[in-house]
């Protein structure tokens, strides 16, 4: 179990992050067409897991759209912006914003993906909802960065993630 805040009060998830170095659970995510990705669909790429509660919050949508314009100049890597969002929703937003370069992915058919990933809040004002958190994972399928957000209603670390996949950690 991890603590997390949001506006600091504090709250819990089911389980914790995987740790670096580990290999990163399989996981099913729906896109807005309700199409099931998995990590298989992304094979030789690095895979930046984006999550967080909702688009429906500034921070959010902030850090999607952050990780849209990094994403751009990367090579090789593909940004899933991970939510319970409904696929549609999601799949609008990134639309409406003109955002073409991360994948909105639902994990709202997934609870093993909030579980073994540790990221489904357990309590609060924010229960069933994910936690925010970056995750990197190699094209051998291996967590390399992770970024647990301790309070909710923070950013996350960018740079880290970005330096991760470029190999500056």
């Amino acid at each position: 179990m991890e603590t997390v805040f949001f506006q600091g009060q504090e709250f819990h998830t089911y389980g914790s992050l995987p740790a670096v170095g580990t290999k990163a659970p399989d996981f099913t995510l729906l896109t807005p067409e309700l199409k099931g990705i998995t990590p298989k669909d992304f094979e030789g790429k690095t895979i930046v897991l984006n999550v967080f509660p909702s688009l429906d919050t500034p921070v959010c949508a902030m850090s999607v759209r952050k990780f849209n314009k990094e994403a751009s100049g990367l090579t090789d890597t593909v940004v899933l912006c991970v939510s319970m969002d409904l696929p549609f929703a999601a799949g609008r937003f990134c639309t409406t914003e003109g955002l073409k370069d991360v994948i909105p992915a639902s994990a709202f058919r997934s609870p093993s993906f909030a579980q073994n990933y540790g990221l489904q809040i357990v309590d609060g004002p924010l229960a069933g909802l994910l936690a925010r958190a970056v995750i990197v994972i190699n094209p051998k399928g291996e967590i390399i960065y992770r970024d647990l957000v301790n309070e909710i209603t923070n950013e996350p670390d960018y740079e880290g993630a970005i330096n991760a996949i470029k190999g500056k950690f």
